[in-house]
């Protein structure tokens, strides 16, 4: 374990400078997550430690903010949700760590609610550099409001972007951890409106034969096609309560 702020700092900005070196690429779906040590209100944490496991790395303006609050009490009171799905939440602002840390102190003491998941210091914006969350022409110092989620090889699987003045849906991020977790596991897809238990899409045929295939045994597929490119399948038994 790593207790030297300078240590971290050097680390972070070698990950950095790799970055610079190549030319800073472009945070998007499919690529590797890049790794960061930092300080937290749990102590330290190394992003690929949590390899094996599902990640939310959500980010906050700052501390003490009035939508920020919701949120991070939102994800609290998910976060019994989340771990059933082995989903690791680590949040993070551009705040210092007792900044942090007083933060979550105060919303134990004005609501009960304990925040159980780390929130890193990210006061060099070092993390929210490399994650692609500052403006490019620096009109604002602070990091917008961004979601990923990571899948337990560590790529990214979605980004969720919202204007500091919008606050995220605890129940929307369940949705999509729920949509990326079947796909993974059964190949299927989620339709628009999709919600746990509803019925799933297939990924549209690849080849002529496929078309004709669902077209003329939907019954024996169990599938309905109300086009040759959608067809919908009843969630599998083994996910009646959801992936994992």
């Amino acid at each position: 374990m790593i207790h030297n702020n300078n240590l971290v700092n050097n680390k972070n900005k070698h990950i950095f400078n790799l970055q610079n070196q190549r030319g800073i690429e472009c945070i998007t779906i499919g690529r590797l997550a890049p790794d960061f040590i930092a300080l937290s209100t749990h102590g330290y944490v190394r992003l690929s430690d949590y390899r094996g496991k599902w990640m939310l790395l959500a980010s906050y303006p700052f501390s003490f903010g009035s939508v920020s609050t919701t949120e991070v009490i939102s994800l609290a009171q998910e976060y019994n949700e989340l771990e059933k799905r082995n989903v690791q939440v680590l949040a993070l602002t551009t705040d210092s760590n007792s900044a942090n840390l007083a933060w979550a102190y105060d919303i134990y003491q004005k609501t009960g609610i304990t925040i159980p998941f780390p929130i890193i210091d990210d006061t060099n914006m070092q993390i929210s550099e490399m994650y692609g969350m500052l403006n490019p022409d620096r009109m604002y110092g602070e990091t917008v409001r961004n979601s990923f989620l990571i899948n337990p090889e560590g790529r990214i699987k979605s980004i969720l972007i919202l204007p500091i003045s919008c606050g995220r849906s605890g129940k929307e991020l369940l949705r999509i951890i729920d949509s990326l977790q079947i796909t993974e596991e059964y190949n299927l897809q989620t339709p628009a409106n999709w919600n746990l238990g509803d019925p799933l899409v297939l990924p549209v045929p690849n080849t002529y034969e496929e078309i004709l295939e669902r077209e003329v045994n939907q019954e024996e597929l169990n599938i309905n096609c109300p086009f040759w490119y959608v067809c919908y399948q009843d969630m599998p038994e083994t996910s009646a309560e959801g992936p994992r």
